[in-house]
């Protein structure tokens, strides 16, 4: 069981922001192998997929959404503290949500998004933008 706990969301002004932080810990496969995606509630979806890092062939490549989050949001990992980053820059009012951070394995670009695919989730931290 790998237990995931997301931190760093808070209380800001739009147009600030905020860097979220997810840490692994638990037994299980080496952090490196585990795609980290962030998400947040939607109306009509289960989650909405924001960003995801995933090891492939040694190498790691991020995805990101298409919504209007793309360019204002960036992922990054450091495999060396199990930990996985969502820098959120500009924020709007509509970014406030609870933001979770999830890992699967076998994850590729056709189902990184899709938010049953992972295995594991944090309990999520909340972020409000005020205007």
């Amino acid at each position: 069981q790998v237990q995931l706990v997301e931190s760093g969301g808070g209380l800001v002004q739009a147009g600030n922001s905020l860097r979220l932080s997810c840490t692994a810990s638990g037994p299980g496969r080496t952090f490196s192998m585990y795609a980290m995606g962030w998400f947040r509630p939607a109306p009509g979806k289960e989650r909405e997929f924001i960003a995801a890092t995933v090891w492939s062939g040694g190498s790691v490549y991020e995805v990101d959404s298409e919504n209007y989050v793309k360019g204002r949001f960036t992922i990054s990992r450091d495999n060396a503290k199990s930990t996985v980053y969502l820098q959120m820059n500009s924020l709007r009012p509509e970014d406030t949500a609870v933001y979770y951070c999830a890992a699967g394995v076998g994850l590729t670009r056709a189902t990184i998004a899709i938010p049953s695919r992972y295995i594991y989730w944090g309990q999520g931290t909340q972020v409000t933008v005020s205007s």
